[in-house]
């Protein structure tokens, strides 16, 4: 499946396609519904797709390497000497680092900007020196950073026929997190960090400290009650966005929409009880949208093909 899928997407090179295929690895062992998504894609389609979440993986290993003994300092380090040499092999077109030679192969085929990958190097440094934020729009130049712009990477890909889709995948992207941030404040203040925004918790009465006792009292209750009620906003928003795709990748996104933003849902369903579940989208809803997602995309590549394997491939529609 994995050489039919490089097959498809034109890519030829041996050393290349070694890392394509590590970075596939990661999104199946790290990204599970991500990888579910991934496979409604055409087959040309995914390497790329891959490829991008290889980065963010990789990244993230370093930011989160809480085992290895490094000081946050020595982290930042480490992620800054990556990001660097990331850059210079960007700027080149070309890399010798086992992760980083699909990505750039991707981002040069699909005319992905610098911009989008240095937005997303700055937040995953943020998460070495930032603890918490004080006020949404604090938030949102982390969020931006660390989700949005993995939509806004991927969009080229998908081949928008609208421009404004790509403001879509933004806010997209932004749903996404939130939903984590919310399904994972016990596990991120393992991690010592509190993306819930300060000022929105103290409107329903509630502190860092109170959020450190991790006791999903009433009070906090409401307060992600509050949180949730942003995210089906962004996901209300966005879903015009999934239409100004390719027609073969929207039963991709749409599923990624549902299944991401559904993370609410299954909040809800365990009472708010955050610190003491995990809300995790059961595997029978999983599939229950995954396979009627599958059919459609396989109509839709019989009726309108798989799409361009790169940017100077896409015609407009």
């Amino acid at each position: 499946m994995s050489i039919r899928e490089l097959n498809a997407a034109g890519i030829t090179d041996p050393m290349v396609r070694m890392s394509y295929l590590r970075c596939k690895e990661l999104n199946k062992q790290y990204g599970k519904t991500y990888y579910l998504a991934t496979l409604l894609l055409p087959p040309s389609k995914r390497p790329f797709v891959h490829a991008l979440y290889g980065l963010a993986r990789y990244a993230d290993e370093i930011v989160d390497d809480m085992e290895s003994g490094k000081t946050d300092e020595e982290r930042a380090i480490w992620l800054s000497e990556w990001s660097a040499s990331f850059f210079a092999d960007l700027d080149r077109g070309v890399s010798d680092d086992p992760i980083c030679r699909a990505v750039v192969d991707t981002a040069v085929r699909w005319e992905i900007p610098r911009e989008y990958f240095e937005a997303f190097f700055t937040s995953m440094t943020m998460d070495l020196t930032v603890t918490e934020y004080e006020t949404f729009d604090d938030l949102f130049t982390y969020v931006y950073g660390s989700a949005a712009v993995i939509g806004l990477q991927v969009v080229p890909i998908l081949e928008p026929s609208e421009q404004s889709a790509f403001k879509y995948a933004q806010d997209l992207g932004i749903a996404f997190q939130l939903a984590n941030f919310i399904r994972d404040v016990g596990e991120d203040l393992d991690r010592g960090r509190v993306y819930l925004p300060l000022a929105e918790l103290r409107q329903f009465g509630v502190t860092r400290a109170d959020l450190e006792k991790r006791i999903a009292t009433p009070a906090v209750k409401e307060a992600l009650k509050f949180q949730i009620s942003r995210v089906r906003q962004l996901e209300e928003e966005s879903k015009i966005g999934i239409s100004m795709l390719h027609p073969a990748a929207q039963p991709c996104i749409e599923a990624a929409r549902i299944l991401y933003c559904g993370i609410v849902d299954e909040v809800e369903g365990i009472d708010y009880e955050v610190f003491t579940k995990r809300a995790t989208v059961p595997m029978r809803r999983r599939l229950g949208i995954a396979l009627p997602a599958w059919l459609k995309a396989r109509k839709a590549r019989r009726e309108f093909g798989a799409g361009a394997t790169c940017a100077s491939e896409v015609v407009p529609r």
